[in-house]
């Protein structure tokens, strides 16, 4: 298999996988992990430089849950 036609492949399946958070979708890719999108709530925040509180405002954010057989040959 030439490397360009590996290098499409992923490609494609990293489009599909960016499509369907982007949805909302939970992505499993069996024996390797799960996607999520979570929404990380609203904060107050400081200004390094300055000290004064900032608002941070709610924003959707992507997790990673390994699965077990990652977690195992990772040890």
């Amino acid at each position: 298999v030439k490397q360009i036609d590996v290098k499409k492949v992923v490609q494609r399946a990293l489009d599909h996988i960016i499509g369907s958070l982007s949805k909302g979708e939970t992505v499993e890719l069996r024996n390797f992990g799960i996607f999520k999108v979570k929404s990380r709530k609203g904060r107050m925040g400081r200004n390094p430089r300055t000290g004064d509180a900032v608002p941070i405002p709610e924003k959707k954010v992507v997790t990673f849950k390994p699965g077990l057989i990652m977690k195992q040959d990772v040890k």
